[in-house]
């Protein structure tokens, strides 16, 4: 288990904590990072930002027992943007007509180039996010991408579902761990939050879901049993 060494589970989370004025420990200290919480804390419901923090963290982790060097100093503030806009196209500023996840990808892209980060980058953060719900590609095409397509399915506990997974990326999902990010940043019902966005968004425009992409998928079950209040089971 290699969990990264900025994380202190007694820390105060910054979504019950609304006096928080700083980012927490766990984010890198640059002006892209500070700029990116900020950002994506006003812009999307605490359930889904949470989820992206601790898709950070997990990804962190991930990375590190790997000996990634997406965890060195220079690459780390690009491995944060990339986790912290993964869902970014669910804000209502990013809900163009594009799928979700290439709103979010665009998203990224623009706010990177605001800090002059070079197109080689720029592209490699664009790449993870906007592949993170298409399995079979995101854990193959690049290694930022693997890692943040593991971590979502981390968070969501599905991670020993993948094909792609190796044993040492398996032992990063301990149960303790997991415990103790999300007493830090709860999931406050993520799952039916995030759907619920994704369904409604391709419901209202028909380009935002692909037959055979995540949200397509998703938008169809709803159709299935639009009586149904729960979790949608595509999920």
């Amino acid at each position: 288990m290699c969990p990264p060494s900025s994380f202190n589970s007694s820390s105060t989370s910054p979504i019950t904590n609304a006096a928080t004025i700083s980012p927490p420990n766990i984010v890198p200290p640059s002006p892209i990072c500070t700029s990116t919480y900020h950002l994506v804390r006003q812009s999307l419901p605490p359930a889904i930002f949470n989820h992206s923090l601790r898709v950070y963290l997990y990804t962190q982790a991930l990375a590190q027992c790997a000996n990634s060097p997406w965890v060195a100093p220079d690459r780390l503030p690009l491995l944060f943007v990339a986790c912290l806009f993964h869902d970014m196209g669910c804000a209502t500023e990013n809900d163009g007509p594009q799928r979700f996840e290439v709103c979010g990808a665009d998203a990224a892209a623009g706010h990177l180039r605001k800090f002059e980060v070079n197109d080689t980058d720029v592209q490699e953060v664009w790449t993870a996010i906007s592949l993170h719900t298409s399995p079979g590609i995101a854990e193959r095409i690049t290694p930022l991408a693997r890692l943040v397509r593991l971590a979502v399915l981390m968070d969501f506990n599905e991670l020993g579902k993948s094909s792609w997974i190796t044993e040492s990326e398996l032992e990063v999902d301990e149960e303790n761990y997991r415990r103790s990010i999300e007493e830090r940043f709860p999931r406050l019902s993520a799952e039916k939050v995030l759907g619920d966005i994704v369904v409604e968004q391709g419901m209202r425009q028909s380009t935002k879901a692909p037959a055979a992409s995540w949200a397509g998928v998703m938008v169809r079950a709803a159709k299935e049993e639009p009586e149904w209040e729960g979790i949608n089971k595509a999920f």
